[in-house]
């Protein structure tokens, strides 16, 4: 920090920021002192290349399907909605059973409470073979109540390019319901979606042969090139050769030997130790006033300033009514109120070493809502207190 000296007085010269002033529920303003301080470098943690990293080439595939849940409590889709109707019809028909079109019992009059269509999903695991089980998910296409009790009929479920690669059926298992009765209803959580577990049959598998692999290439979850460079470094020395390289921030390509066993080498690849440098990130979700703060966020010296000023508009209607047998008319007439309420301004100095444990504990004696908190974290950012990746959800 530099210092200035005018006649025979010193005076200590400093930057400060205004970063944010909200006028609402909770007012922060962020004052933000910037004297450049070090700190030492974060340490590095050790985690597996499978941890930190996938294999190009070996992935998961999405599945999705169309199909119908039966046996349902009469809380199935209703009658305005059309193509569950639809689809039962057309499951008749393969069995060999006619709806007639016209009259009293025709399809048109048909009411059925007891099913609901569905959207069915499932993801397909590497290296799935015909014959394997996976678990599949149910979700209402409708405006059925509830999925409880439901069976699944046998739904194909289809890939990107639109070939079949599972066939799902079986019964629903639910995290919440829903009882109604005489117009009250109770419900928990989402009754109309639930889970089959081991509910997909796998009929295809994606090709994919590992032999034809002479180059494997590793992508990193997180870009970075510190952290690719240290990975192909320590494949490596596990491998006892030369055969990985960083292609850039992402990719790191580790070459095979002629005749060498791929899936040998993956195994010894996956498994090796990695020194990981991970980026210093906050999380917000302004809609749940969440806040999630990694332990690699560093903060530079600042003074927070937070106090409030709300202010409330009441509005009353009341009813005007004349006495008895005298003249006027009853009217109604609307009352309003203001009232403001401004608290005293609370202070947070962060010195030179204070951790992210810090913040929040001030945060906390000061009585900062989560609201408060993103406003203030947004401010710091601004003003350049806080060093980390800042990512509004």
């Amino acid at each position: 920090m530099g210092r200035w000296v005018l006649g025979m007085r010193m005076f200590e010269i400093r930057r400060f920021v205004v970063a944010k002033v909200t006028r609402a529920a909770g007012v922060a303003l962020v004052l933000a002192a910037l004297p450049a301080w070090s700190e030492p470098a974060p340490t590095p943690r050790l985690a597996r290349v499978k941890d930190v990293a996938s294999i190009e080439g070996i992935r998961e595939n999405q599945l999705v399907g169309y199909g119908l849940v039966v046996g349902l409590r009469g809380t199935g889709d209703s009658q305005q909605t059309v193509f569950p109707a639809q689809t039962l019809l057309s499951v008749l028909e393969r069995m060999g059973i006619t709806v007639p079109q016209t009259g009293t019992l025709s399809a048109m009059n048909m009411q059925v409470k007891n099913m609901a269509g569905v959207f069915v999903v499932a993801t397909l695991p590497p290296f799935s073979q015909p014959g394997s089980r996976i678990d599949v998910t149910v979700s209402s296409a409708g405006d059925a109540r509830s999925l409880e009790g439901g069976i699944l009929l046998m739904t194909p479920l289809y890939g990107p390019d639109g070939q079949i690669y599972a066939q799902a059926q079986g019964s629903l298992v639910l995290g919440g319901y829903m009882v109604a009765a005489a117009g009250n209803a109770q419900q928990m959580n989402h009754p109309t979606t639930g889970r089959i577990p081991n509910g997909a049959l796998v009929e295809r598998t994606v090709p994919f042969d590992l032999k034809d692999m002479r180059t494997i290439v590793i992508v990193l979850n997180n870009a970075d090139f510190h952290t690719a460079e240290q990975m192909a470094a320590a494949i490596n020395r596990t491998l006892g050769s030369a055969s990985a390289r960083a292609v850039d921030s992402r990719r790191v390509a580790v070459a095979a030997a002629p005749g060498q066993d791929v899936a040998a080498l993956l195994d010894r690849v996956e498994g090796t130790q990695v020194e990981v440098y991970p980026r210093a990130r906050v999380v917000v979700d302004e809609r749940t006033g969440t806040v999630v703060i990694g332990g690699t966020v560093r903060l530079q010296p600042v003074s927070i300033l937070h106090g409030g000023l709300s202010v409330n508009v009441i509005s009353q209607v009341e009813v005007s009514q004349p006495n008895g047998f005298s003249s006027g008319a009853t009217q109604v007439v609307r009352q309003t109120t203001v009232q403001s309420d401004d608290k005293p301004v609370n202070r947070i100095d962060l010195k030179e070493g204070a951790t992210v444990e810090d913040l929040v504990q001030e945060l906390q004696r000061i009585g900062a809502g989560a609201r408060d908190v993103i406003s203030i974290l947004q401010a710091m950012k601004e003003a350049g207190a806080l060093e980390a990746d800042l990512e509004v959800l």
